[in-house]
């Protein structure tokens, strides 16, 4: 048990970015790629840790994407999209999709099936949802897509990548 009277910083007043990134720092994540086609069936695709179950009936998650992204536009056109979850060892590729390279789909194991609602990253992922966009809702410099999962793919033999403390991480072996 933390010692209570320990080190604390407190920001009295305004919460500032830099002190709101670093306490959400402290809480670690799994890994998701979200995925769409824009027009003319362009793959897009951003990583994103702000993913979480919304409901089980109908079976609903939430991401958020920012407000900017050509990720999101694909999403506004098409009403679809795919929630990778990606596994333990798929850092490189959560990188690859952070950054702001246009052809990362060039260096990654992707596949569109005719009912992918997305890319699916068939090689880094634990675990693929397909979703059909339900609502968002803007906030801030973000927008909140709520997705009706109609499909999900799993796998059993790997773990998830996890974020926090600004690292990678998994879980140990059973």
């Amino acid at each position: 048990m933390p010692d209570p009277t320990g080190s604390i910083t407190r920001s009295v007043g305004s919460a500032t970015p830099d002190g709101f990134r670093s306490m959400m720092s402290g809480f670690p994540t799994g890994v998701a790629v979200v995925t769409a086609t824009g027009p003319g069936g362009r793959p897009w695709g951003m990583t994103c840790s702000s993913v979480c179950s919304a409901t089980l009936n109908p079976p609903t998650l939430l991401v958020c994407l920012r407000a900017a992204s050509p990720t999101l536009a694909a999403i506004g056109s098409s009403r679809r999209f795919a929630v990778n979850l990606l596994h333990e060892g798929a850092q490189a590729t959560a990188e690859l999709f952070a950054s702001g390279r246009q052809d990362r789909f060039d260096h990654v194991g992707w596949r569109l099936g005719d009912t992918d609602a997305g890319p699916h990253l068939w090689a880094d992922a634990h675990a693929v949802a397909d979703c059909t966009a339900a609502r968002t809702v803007p906030v801030g410099d973000h927008v909140l897509v709520f997705g009706e999962v109609q499909a999900v793919e799993r796998r059993q033999d790997c773990l998830p990548l996890l974020y926090g403390l600004r690292r990678y991480s998994s879980w140990p072996a059973a």
